[in-house]
Protein backbone atom coordinates (compact mmCIF):
# COMPACT_ATOMS: atom_id res chain seq x y z
CA UNK A 1 0.00 0.00 0.00
CA UNK A 2 1.39 3.40 -0.98
CA UNK A 3 1.92 6.15 1.58
CA UNK A 4 -0.89 8.16 0.01
CA UNK A 5 -3.28 5.22 0.40
CA UNK A 6 -2.26 4.82 4.01
CA UNK A 7 -2.80 8.50 4.71
CA UNK A 8 -6.19 8.35 3.04
CA UNK A 9 -7.34 5.38 5.10
CA UNK A 10 -6.21 7.02 8.34
CA UNK A 11 -7.80 10.34 7.43
CA UNK A 12 -11.33 11.61 7.56
CA UNK A 13 -11.96 10.12 4.12
CA UNK A 14 -11.77 6.63 5.59
CA UNK A 15 -14.37 7.48 8.21
CA UNK A 16 -16.57 9.14 5.60
CA UNK A 17 -16.55 5.89 3.62
CA UNK A 18 -17.41 3.86 6.71
CA UNK A 19 -20.34 6.20 7.42
CA UNK A 20 -21.64 5.83 3.86
CA UNK A 21 -21.57 2.05 4.18
CA UNK A 22 -23.40 2.19 7.51
CA UNK A 23 -26.15 4.44 6.14
CA UNK A 24 -26.77 2.14 3.18
CA UNK A 25 -26.87 -0.93 5.40
CA UNK A 26 -29.12 0.85 7.92
CA UNK A 27 -31.93 1.43 5.42
CA UNK A 28 -31.68 -2.11 4.07
CA UNK A 29 -31.80 -3.60 7.58
CA UNK A 30 -34.70 -1.37 8.58
CA UNK A 31 -36.72 -2.46 5.56
CA UNK A 32 -36.06 -6.13 6.29
CA UNK A 33 -37.04 -5.69 9.95
CA UNK A 34 -40.35 -3.98 9.10
CA UNK A 35 -41.28 -6.77 6.68
CA UNK A 36 -40.46 -9.53 9.18
CA UNK A 37 -42.20 -7.92 12.16
CA UNK A 38 -45.32 -7.20 10.11
CA UNK A 39 -45.32 -10.75 8.81
CA UNK A 40 -44.76 -12.10 12.32
CA UNK A 41 -47.81 -10.33 13.72
CA UNK A 42 -49.92 -11.35 10.73
CA UNK A 43 -49.06 -15.04 11.05
CA UNK A 44 -48.54 -15.28 14.81
CA UNK A 45 -45.25 -17.11 14.20
CA UNK A 46 -42.94 -16.50 17.15
CA UNK A 47 -39.96 -17.51 14.99
CA UNK A 48 -40.69 -14.80 12.39
CA UNK A 49 -41.36 -12.19 15.08
CA UNK A 50 -38.12 -13.08 16.88
CA UNK A 51 -36.22 -12.89 13.62
CA UNK A 52 -37.86 -9.53 12.91
CA UNK A 53 -36.73 -8.03 16.21
CA UNK A 54 -33.30 -9.51 15.57
CA UNK A 55 -33.25 -7.63 12.26
CA UNK A 56 -34.45 -4.50 14.02
CA UNK A 57 -31.39 -4.62 16.26
CA UNK A 58 -29.32 -4.66 13.06
CA UNK A 59 -30.69 -1.19 12.34
CA UNK A 60 -30.19 -0.10 15.95
CA UNK A 61 -26.61 -1.34 15.87
CA UNK A 62 -26.05 0.70 12.69
CA UNK A 63 -27.10 3.81 14.64
CA UNK A 64 -24.72 2.90 17.49
CA UNK A 65 -21.92 2.37 14.97
CA UNK A 66 -22.60 5.73 13.32
CA UNK A 67 -22.34 7.48 16.68
CA UNK A 68 -19.12 5.60 17.52
CA UNK A 69 -17.50 6.41 14.18
CA UNK A 70 -18.46 10.09 14.41
CA UNK A 71 -16.52 10.28 17.69
CA UNK A 72 -13.64 8.04 16.55
CA UNK A 73 -12.89 10.30 13.58
CA UNK A 74 -11.99 13.23 15.85
CA UNK A 75 -8.27 14.13 15.81
CA UNK A 76 -6.05 13.74 18.91
CA UNK A 77 -6.45 16.39 21.59
CA UNK A 78 -4.94 17.24 24.98
CA UNK A 79 -7.05 14.63 26.78
CA UNK A 80 -6.76 11.98 24.06
CA UNK A 81 -3.19 12.15 22.68
CA UNK A 82 -3.62 8.75 21.00
CA UNK A 83 -6.80 9.85 19.28
CA UNK A 84 -10.37 8.62 19.71
CA UNK A 85 -10.09 5.38 17.73
CA UNK A 86 -11.22 3.13 20.60
CA UNK A 87 -14.64 4.74 20.52
CA UNK A 88 -15.22 2.66 17.41
CA UNK A 89 -14.43 -0.44 19.47
CA UNK A 90 -16.80 0.78 22.17
CA UNK A 91 -19.48 1.14 19.49
CA UNK A 92 -19.04 -2.53 18.61
CA UNK A 93 -19.70 -3.31 22.29
CA UNK A 94 -22.87 -1.27 21.97
CA UNK A 95 -23.93 -3.72 19.25
CA UNK A 96 -23.31 -6.51 21.75
CA UNK A 97 -25.77 -4.91 24.19
CA UNK A 98 -28.52 -5.01 21.55
CA UNK A 99 -27.71 -8.65 20.82
CA UNK A 100 -28.10 -9.58 24.50
CA UNK A 101 -31.46 -7.79 24.74
CA UNK A 102 -32.77 -9.64 21.68
CA UNK A 103 -31.39 -12.95 22.97
CA UNK A 104 -33.45 -12.62 26.16
CA UNK A 105 -36.58 -11.66 24.22
CA UNK A 106 -36.26 -14.55 21.78
CA UNK A 107 -35.78 -17.15 24.52
CA UNK A 108 -38.75 -15.77 26.47
CA UNK A 109 -41.01 -15.91 23.40
CA UNK A 110 -39.91 -19.45 22.56
CA UNK A 111 -40.52 -20.61 26.14
CA UNK A 112 -43.99 -19.08 26.15
CA UNK A 113 -44.94 -20.83 22.89
CA UNK A 114 -43.67 -24.21 24.10
CA UNK A 115 -45.55 -23.92 27.42
CA UNK A 116 -48.78 -22.37 26.17
CA UNK A 117 -48.84 -23.85 22.66
CA UNK A 118 -50.34 -22.29 19.56
CA UNK A 119 -50.07 -22.75 15.80
CA UNK A 120 -49.06 -19.85 13.52
CA UNK A 121 -50.76 -19.21 10.20
CA UNK A 122 -48.41 -19.95 7.33
CA UNK A 123 -49.09 -19.05 3.70
CA UNK A 124 -46.98 -19.13 0.51
CA UNK A 125 -46.73 -15.33 0.30
CA UNK A 126 -45.18 -15.25 3.76
CA UNK A 127 -42.57 -17.83 2.81
CA UNK A 128 -41.81 -15.82 -0.35
CA UNK A 129 -41.33 -12.61 1.69
CA UNK A 130 -38.99 -14.38 4.11
CA UNK A 131 -36.99 -15.66 1.14
CA UNK A 132 -36.64 -12.12 -0.24
CA UNK A 133 -35.47 -10.77 3.12
CA UNK A 134 -32.94 -13.60 3.28
CA UNK A 135 -31.51 -12.58 -0.10
CA UNK A 136 -31.26 -8.95 1.06
CA UNK A 137 -29.44 -10.02 4.23
CA UNK A 138 -26.95 -12.10 2.26
CA UNK A 139 -26.22 -9.08 0.05
CA UNK A 140 -25.75 -6.86 3.13
CA UNK A 141 -23.30 -9.30 4.75
CA UNK A 142 -21.17 -9.71 1.62
CA UNK A 143 -21.16 -5.97 0.96
CA UNK A 144 -20.31 -5.03 4.56
CA UNK A 145 -17.56 -7.66 4.92
CA UNK A 146 -15.98 -6.49 1.66
CA UNK A 147 -16.01 -2.87 2.82
CA UNK A 148 -14.76 -3.84 6.29
CA UNK A 149 -11.74 -5.51 4.71
CA UNK A 150 -11.10 -2.62 2.33
CA UNK A 151 -11.39 0.03 5.07
CA UNK A 152 -9.98 -2.09 7.93
CA UNK A 153 -12.97 -1.26 10.11
CA UNK A 154 -13.79 -3.49 13.07
CA UNK A 155 -17.13 -1.78 13.57
CA UNK A 156 -18.14 -2.86 10.06
CA UNK A 157 -16.87 -6.36 10.77
CA UNK A 158 -18.85 -6.50 14.02
CA UNK A 159 -21.97 -5.24 12.28
CA UNK A 160 -21.51 -7.76 9.46
CA UNK A 161 -21.23 -10.57 12.00
CA UNK A 162 -24.47 -9.38 13.54
CA UNK A 163 -26.22 -9.43 10.16
CA UNK A 164 -24.60 -12.77 9.27
CA UNK A 165 -26.31 -14.32 12.28
CA UNK A 166 -29.53 -12.86 10.88
CA UNK A 167 -28.94 -14.78 7.65
CA UNK A 168 -28.56 -18.05 9.52
CA UNK A 169 -31.64 -17.40 11.63
CA UNK A 170 -33.69 -16.57 8.53
CA UNK A 171 -32.71 -19.93 7.05
CA UNK A 172 -33.84 -21.66 10.25
CA UNK A 173 -37.10 -19.71 10.30
CA UNK A 174 -37.82 -20.58 6.66
CA UNK A 175 -37.31 -24.24 7.47
CA UNK A 176 -39.64 -23.94 10.45
CA UNK A 177 -42.34 -22.22 8.39
CA UNK A 178 -42.28 -25.02 5.85
CA UNK A 179 -42.45 -27.54 8.71
CA UNK A 180 -45.44 -25.76 10.26
CA UNK A 181 -47.12 -25.73 6.84
CA UNK A 182 -46.71 -29.51 6.76
CA UNK A 183 -48.28 -29.88 10.21
CA UNK A 184 -45.43 -29.57 12.73
CA UNK A 185 -46.19 -26.41 14.82
CA UNK A 186 -43.51 -27.25 17.40
CA UNK A 187 -40.88 -26.30 14.81
CA UNK A 188 -41.87 -22.63 15.29
CA UNK A 189 -40.52 -22.24 18.87
CA UNK A 190 -37.64 -24.59 18.09
CA UNK A 191 -36.59 -22.26 15.27
CA UNK A 192 -36.74 -19.37 17.73
CA UNK A 193 -34.28 -21.23 19.95
CA UNK A 194 -31.99 -21.70 16.94
CA UNK A 195 -32.23 -17.92 16.43
CA UNK A 196 -31.04 -17.47 20.02
CA UNK A 197 -28.03 -19.75 19.42
CA UNK A 198 -26.90 -17.74 16.39
CA UNK A 199 -27.37 -14.47 18.28
CA UNK A 200 -25.27 -15.75 21.17
CA UNK A 201 -22.49 -16.88 18.81
CA UNK A 202 -22.40 -13.49 17.09
CA UNK A 203 -22.16 -11.78 20.48
CA UNK A 204 -19.27 -14.01 21.53
CA UNK A 205 -17.31 -13.14 18.37
CA UNK A 206 -17.80 -9.43 19.03
CA UNK A 207 -16.63 -9.83 22.64
CA UNK A 208 -13.46 -11.60 21.50
CA UNK A 209 -12.49 -8.94 18.96
CA UNK A 210 -13.31 -5.98 21.22
CA UNK A 211 -11.47 -7.46 24.22
CA UNK A 212 -8.37 -7.99 22.08
CA UNK A 213 -8.21 -4.29 21.32
CA UNK A 214 -9.23 -2.95 24.74
CA UNK A 215 -6.76 -5.25 26.52
CA UNK A 216 -3.89 -4.07 24.27
CA UNK A 217 -3.21 -7.48 22.76
CA UNK A 218 -0.19 -7.61 20.41
CA UNK A 219 -1.01 -6.42 16.89
CA UNK A 220 2.21 -7.15 14.95
CA UNK A 221 4.46 -10.19 15.57
CA UNK A 222 7.92 -9.35 16.96
CA UNK A 223 9.67 -11.50 14.33
CA UNK A 224 8.11 -9.41 11.56
CA UNK A 225 9.35 -6.22 13.23
CA UNK A 226 12.88 -7.62 13.65
CA UNK A 227 12.93 -8.62 9.99
CA UNK A 228 12.35 -4.99 8.98
CA UNK A 229 14.77 -3.54 11.51
CA UNK A 230 17.43 -6.01 10.40
CA UNK A 231 17.53 -4.47 6.92
CA UNK A 232 19.26 -1.31 8.24
CA UNK A 233 23.05 -1.94 8.45
CA UNK A 234 23.67 0.54 11.28
CA UNK A 235 21.24 -1.25 13.59
CA UNK A 236 22.71 -4.02 15.76
CA UNK A 237 19.36 -5.31 16.95
CA UNK A 238 16.27 -4.41 18.95
CA UNK A 239 14.19 -5.60 21.88
CA UNK A 240 11.23 -4.63 24.08
CA UNK A 241 9.00 -4.50 21.00
CA UNK A 242 5.42 -3.60 21.90
CA UNK A 243 2.40 -3.02 19.70
CA UNK A 244 -1.22 -2.30 20.59
CA UNK A 245 -4.40 -0.93 19.09
CA UNK A 246 -6.74 -2.03 16.32
CA UNK A 247 -5.79 -3.83 13.13
CA UNK A 248 -6.09 -0.55 11.20
CA UNK A 249 -4.88 1.87 13.90
CA UNK A 250 -1.84 0.54 15.79
CA UNK A 251 0.97 2.02 17.88
CA UNK A 252 4.48 0.61 18.34
CA UNK A 253 7.44 1.27 20.60
CA UNK A 254 10.78 -0.53 20.73
CA UNK A 255 14.36 -0.23 21.94
CA UNK A 256 16.96 0.05 19.17
CA UNK A 257 20.58 -1.10 19.58
CA UNK A 258 23.25 1.11 18.00
CA UNK A 259 26.99 1.26 18.45
CA UNK A 260 27.78 3.18 21.62
CA UNK A 261 30.19 5.45 19.72
CA UNK A 262 27.53 6.60 17.25
CA UNK A 263 27.12 10.43 17.27
CA UNK A 264 23.76 11.63 18.51
CA UNK A 265 22.74 13.21 15.20
CA UNK A 266 23.60 9.99 13.31
CA UNK A 267 21.68 7.86 15.82
CA UNK A 268 18.71 10.18 15.48
CA UNK A 269 18.82 9.93 11.67
CA UNK A 270 19.03 6.12 11.86
CA UNK A 271 16.01 5.97 14.14
CA UNK A 272 14.00 7.92 11.57
CA UNK A 273 15.05 5.47 8.85
CA UNK A 274 13.85 2.60 11.03
CA UNK A 275 10.57 4.38 11.75
CA UNK A 276 9.94 5.14 8.09
CA UNK A 277 10.58 1.55 7.02
CA UNK A 278 8.37 0.16 9.75
CA UNK A 279 5.49 2.48 8.85
CA UNK A 280 5.88 1.62 5.17
CA UNK A 281 5.92 -2.12 5.88
CA UNK A 282 2.99 -1.90 8.33
CA UNK A 283 0.61 0.79 7.01
CA UNK A 284 -1.71 0.33 9.99
CA UNK A 285 0.87 2.02 12.23
CA UNK A 286 -0.06 5.52 13.33
CA UNK A 287 3.16 6.18 15.25
CA UNK A 288 6.39 4.44 16.26
CA UNK A 289 8.35 5.50 19.36
CA UNK A 290 12.01 4.42 19.35
CA UNK A 291 14.39 4.39 22.32
CA UNK A 292 18.07 4.29 21.32
CA UNK A 293 20.60 2.42 23.47
CA UNK A 294 23.87 0.48 23.12
CA UNK A 295 23.62 -3.30 22.80
CA UNK A 296 23.90 -5.44 25.97
CA UNK A 297 27.40 -6.64 26.93
CA UNK A 298 26.63 -10.16 25.74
Amino acid sequence: MADTDRARLLSGDRYAQVVRVLYRVFFLNLGVAVVKITLGYMTGAVSILSDGFHSLTDSASNVVALVGVSIARRPPDDNHPYGHRKYETMASLGILVFLVIVLVQVLAAAYDRVINGGTPRVFPEGIALMTITLIVNVFVVLYELREAKRLNSEVLRADAKHTRSDVMTSVAVLGALIGVWWGYPLLDPLAAIVVAVFIGHAGWEIVQEASRILSDEIVIAEDEVRAVVGTIPEVLGCHKIRTRGASDHAFMDLHLWLDGQTPLDSAHATSHIVKDRLMKRFPQLVDVVIHIEPPPPS
